[in-house]
Parts: structure tokens; C-alpha cells; sequence
């Protein structure tokens, strides 16, 4: 996400966080995987990672939801 903060073109910025929200899912894939062949034994660990992925999944297509607002008001206002 901080490689897309120094954008200033609308659709550039969120080809970014496009790309950290892959990066958010493929994490949790291999998180997954680490949790099926038992490589983590914290049970604690887990259910922090879980807790984090729930929270930031959302903020982050609502961040870049309110990126595309953003655009499209902006492009309104100079029509």
C-alpha cells in the first residue's frame, strides 16, 4: 500500500492497492496451508491473523471503492 501512496493519478494509485489486496489474499492462502499441515501450534497466533485478515479484507475494498468515488466526483466537477 505505501508504493501506491506517492500516486497521483486516480487509476494508477488503485492498480496498487488492486495489487496489495492480492497480496493480502495469497497471504492468507499460504496462512492457510501453514495452519493444514500443523506447522503452526499457537492457536493464539491463528486466531490474530484471522482477526487482522477479517478487519483489513473489508477497509481495504472500501478504501479502494472511495478511491473510485473520489475519481468520479472529480471528474463531474470539471465536466
Amino acid at each position: 500500500m505505501a508504493e501506491g501512496y506517492g500516486r497521483f493519478h486516480y487509476l494508477d494509485r488503485i492498480k496498487f492497492f488492486y495489487n496489495a489486496r492480492g497480496s493480502l489474499l495469497e497471504s492468507n492462502h499460504w496462512f492457510e496451508l501453514i495452519v493444514e499441515r500443523k506447522l503452526i501450534k499457537n492457536i493464539k497466533l491463528k486466531e490474530e491473523y484471522e482477526d487482522i485478515y477479517r478487519i483489513l479484507k473489508p477497509q481495504l475494498n472500501s478504501f479502494i471503492n472511495s478511491l473510485y468515488k473520489i475519481k468520479n466526483e472529480a471528474k463531474t466537477h470539471i465536466s
